[in-house]
């Protein structure tokens, strides 16, 4: 592993995007790549519904969810409630990974930490929303004896961002492929952190404790997010590719990367294989030195 500055060690990346985009691939690809760099790298899985993330990374044995480890969902009479009917922090959440019990986690033979908020599949008819799930990816952070930079893979849509999973975020970045509804939803996203930013209030005419709207308030105006980074995924050709530029120049969204598209990455996801390309890996590379210049610029 090569040194480096390690301008991303403790931060706390989201991937948001359309159903589709890649945005897993993407967290696959960046977390691998961030290892070899030499970084210690945590893959938080939040997709409620899509399952696959750890095979593609190399594990074939998921872990328990931590869904699971706090003692479930509300609906299903659990400990876990949801951020917006309830945005108080979860209780424990800030977890040293020797002391959680090792069904909770997995790590691959690259050294990379893997855990699992919850799937909602699993949780029978009737179980509620899955912002239990949403809450868990907002407050959870693990700590090891050295900084983790923690990718965090979100349901697909804008829904989990919408119940304040960015708040506790250092950065966001949003997968786009493709398609027009991937460039806006990275507009809306774009548009949502600024709003945040600028300490514009979540909505609350649904809270009725005046303890609870202070708290949501507090929430979003401690939020630390500092930007939206848009990586261009699946990008067949030159003109695809300056089509995309374009119509995310008119939102005034550069993107940091492109990752070309590569027809042996979905063949993998179908069979549970990990997943490894060369031409992506070195793709994501420029992904990686833009997060790292901007975290430097930061500093």
């Amino acid at each position: 592993m090569t040194e480096h500055n390690r301008n991303l060690s403790g931060k706390r990346i989201g991937v948001f995007g359309k159903g589709g985009a890649g945005k897993s691939t993407i967290v696959v690809l960046l977390a691998t790549a961030l290892r070899k760099q030499g970084y210690e790298v945590c893959v938080l899985d939040a997709d409620s519904t899509n399952l696959g993330l750890p095979q593609a990374l190399g594990v074939k044995d998921p872990p328990r969810t931590l869904l699971e480890y706090y003692g479930g969902m509300v609906f299903s009479g659990g400990k876990v409630t949801c951020p917006v009917d309830d945005p108080t922090r979860l209780e424990d959440a800030d977890l040293h990974i020797d002391e959680l019990p090792k069904k909770y986690y997995s790590k691959n033979e690259d050294g990379i930490l893997i855990l699992s908020a919850g799937k909602i599949g699993a949780q029978g008819p009737g179980a509620g929303c899955d912002g239990p799930i949403a809450k868990i990816a907002r407050d959870v952070v693990i700590a090891t004896d050295n900084q983790l930079v923690t990718l965090i893979d979100f349901k697909a849509g804008f829904e989990d961002s919408a119940r304040g999973v960015m708040t506790n975020l250092d950065c966001a970045m949003v997968v786009v492929d493709p398609t027009i509804a991937s460039v806006e939803i990275a507009a809306n996203l774009q548009q949502m952190v600024a709003q945040i930013q600028q300490d514009v209030l979540p909505a609350t005419a649904h809270l009725e404790s005046p303890e609870m709207i202070t708290l949501a308030n507090r929430i979003f105006t401690d939020a630390r997010i500092e930007a939206v980074f848009v990586v261009l995924n699946k990008v067949a050709s030159p003109e695809v590719e300056s089509y995309l530029r374009e119509k995310l120049a008119s939102y005034a969204i550069e993107p940091i990367g492109v990752i070309h598209d590569d027809s042996s990455i979905p063949p993998a996801w179908l069979k549970e294989q990990k997943i490894y390309s060369a031409s992506a890996l070195q793709d994501i590379q420029v992904v990686v030195q833009n997060l790292e210049a901007f975290a430097n610029d930061r500093s």
